[in-house]
């Protein structure tokens, strides 16, 4: 099969037959036990008393756990260590775990924990955007802004000028898998830890936080995950340290897994938002100044709350050449869950108050929305080669715009101005069913905003029969990662799709690696996958050179054949006689992204 045929998802058979394995699916070994987290019912309050007594005398229960038990590090947050696993004396949010339950199935646990009996002097909630600015609660110490041109002044000179507000809701991510986690007890106090997670580098780091050993004594799995969307980034966390933490204590195995109650209730979601916006315009809806506030409720804990802000102001220009902007964005701390990464991290709700201006100025204007959009774009550099590129907010030239002829070809395609007719008489007729066509175009910046994570390893093996085992730093959620990188490494070995596979992402086998997130798994890894594969093609193209006195560049390999002037092998004769003549049929492979520069401070890159 070729390596570019287009290939259904490499489980795809075991996910319509139930037969995939996911972490709770994984056959536990005996005396295996089960956690679960206790809960407060308060969102922001001290904690008075911890009566644990009714827990501990439960049947079945065999560990309970609070802060004060933790024998280091009590902390699961990504970024700033400001997220306990249990809460210490105060509490920050209704469903903030404060004492941890191992009993001997997760359902004993899960009733165990509601037997404690915990007071708590409740303190005012902060739970709105309005109430946290007016109690200035916020991550940073003011809001950050970023500011192209002059827009206070051009806005004094203005044709046209309106105001806005927008709001947009959080969002619960909802993956058909639950947050879970296995922890094995190995030797020497060494862990091997199964968790849904979209970054097992992270769970390593943690885990081996909180058991205050080496990264090298922990091994991270994931084979995959039912759905990830950002919510498996970093709220993995709190499950694998926890296993890990009980099976320390127990020197059993250890598993936990949320009901879909409590992942709602514990987890966080998309940052929810109110974006003001004051824009000027001129007769054409040409946008001449404008000033955005992002309003983002990050929740009790940083967690990724600064880069997911710092991506919507990123995103705040979208496709838009904006001559004098200021976008100004509050980070603010209140007592709900911590928000974290969710699909498109911040860019969505940048884009959509762009959107909304649009569609505000061609209301006002009465003119097509879509026509606006195209009148505000950036210049397409292809017809002005000569000319100095624009520049966005955040100080980066745009050198490749070609969305004016997209635009053009996809709306004569869609057929979009018959149908906005179409729309318009059939709205003219009906008074209570409407109908409505829109078009809008989508920026998305593929890349962390935190430059040492733009970079990935793989290792690939060629075993003597001719069959290929890849490893990557990249995780596989239902995406398909795995089996375009195994058809990355068969374009370039020259070998059969069929002889290759994809082992579970392994923290052993590839070291230090970044959240399969920001859309860059299948760039970061397939390069890095290509370059091990690369490695390994000129080892043996040498070998071949050698063996049969042709040069290498004369050699070729494709679709699990060798041939060269006058010669035909076949993939598996090279490498059992790669393998006799003790070539290493093994390689690592590592990519970085190149051009990427970035200054959140400054705002620019």
């Amino acid at each position: 099969m070729s390596a570019a045929a287009s290939l259904p998802h490499d489980a795809a058979r075991q996910h319509v037959s139930g037969s995939a394995r996911y972490v709770d699916d994984i056959p536990t070994p005996q005396g295996t036990l089960h956690l679960a987290f206790g809960l407060s019912s308060c969102a922001a309050g001290q904690i008075r008393s911890v009566d644990l007594s009714a827990v501990r005398a439960c049947p079945g229960v065999h560990l309970v756990l609070e802060a004060k038990d933790l024998p280091h590090a009590n902390d699961v947050s990504p970024s700033a260590h400001d997220e306990p696993l249990l809460a210490d004396g105060q509490v920050h949010y209704a469903g903030q775990p404060i004492f941890l339950v191992v009993a001997e199935s997760h359902h004993l646990a899960r009733r165990a924990a509601r037997l404690a009996k915990i007071e708590i002097t409740a303190e005012p909630a902060l739970l709105t955007i309005e109430q946290a600015l007016a109690a200035e609660s916020r991550f940073e110490d003011g809001p950050r802004i970023y500011t192209k041109g002059t827009p206070q002044s051009a806005m004094k000179g203005v044709i046209h000028r309106l105001q806005g507000q927008i709001n947009l809701g959080g969002q619960e991510h909802f993956y058909l898998e639950g947050q879970a986690a296995l922890a094995l007890p190995g030797d020497h106090g060494d862990m091997v830890i199964h968790s849904s997670t979209q970054h097992p580098t992270e769970i390593q780091h943690k885990v081996a936080e909180a058991l205050n050993i080496a990264q090298h004594a922990v091994r991270v799995e994931v084979r995959r995950m039912g759905g990830g969307f950002g919510g498996k980034e970093s709220q993995g966390n709190a499950l694998a340290v926890a296993c890990a933490l009980a099976a320390s204590f127990t020197g059993r195995p250890c598993k936990m897994r949320y009901d879909r109650d409590d992942d709602f209730i514990i987890t966080g979601k998309r940052h929810d938002c109110r974006i003001d916006y004051d824009v000027g315009f001129d007769d054409s809806g040409r946008v001449q100044a404008l000033e955005f506030t992002h309003y983002f409720r990050c929740g009790w804990a940083l967690d990724l709350s600064l880069p997911v802000a710092d991506r919507a102001m990123l995103h705040a220009d979208n496709a838009y050449d904006l001559p004098h902007v200021k976008i100004t964005s509050h980070r603010l701390k209140t007592n709900t869950q911590s928000a974290t990464a969710f699909r498109g991290f911040g860019g969505p709700q940048g884009m959509v108050g762009i959107e909304r201006v649009m569609d505000h100025i061609a209301h006002s204007l009465s003119c097509d929305p879509a026509e606006v959009r195209r009148r505000n774009y950036y210049p397409e550099m292809s017809s002005k080669p000569a000319a100095r590129p624009s520049v966005t907010p955040y100080q980066m030239d745009v050198t490749d715009f070609i969305l004016g002829d997209m635009t053009e070809s996809l709306l004569q395609r869609c057929d979009y101005h018959a149908r906005k007719a179409e729309v318009a008489r059939w709205n003219a007729s009906h008074a209570l069913l409407k109908r409505g066509i829109a078009f809008s175009p989508v920026k998305f910046g593929i890349s962390f905003t935190l430059t040492h994570l733009n970079q990935a390893g793989a290792l690939v093996q060629i075993y003597t029969d001719g069959s290929v085992l890849i490893n990557h730093g990249g995780t596989e959620m239902g995406q398909g990662l795995f089996q375009k990188l195994t058809q990355v490494a068969a374009r370039s070995l020259g070998a059969q799709q069929a002889v290759i596979r994809a082992s579970a992402t392994d923290t052993s086998k590839v070291p230090n690696t970044s959240a399969t997130a920001a859309s860059s798994g299948a760039d970061l890894n397939g390069m890095a996958v290509q370059a091990a594969c690369d490695t390994l093609i000129g080892r043996l193209k040498d070998h071949v050179a050698a063996q049969h006195g042709v040069k290498p560049e004369e050699i070729t390999f494709a679709e699990g054949q060798v041939t060269a002037p006058g010669l035909v092998l076949t993939w598996q004769e090279v490498i059992a006689s790669a393998y006799e003549a003790r070539i290493s049929l093994s390689a690592t492979g590592f990519y970085k992204t190149p051009e990427i520069a970035w200054d959140r401070i400054k705002g620019a890159g």
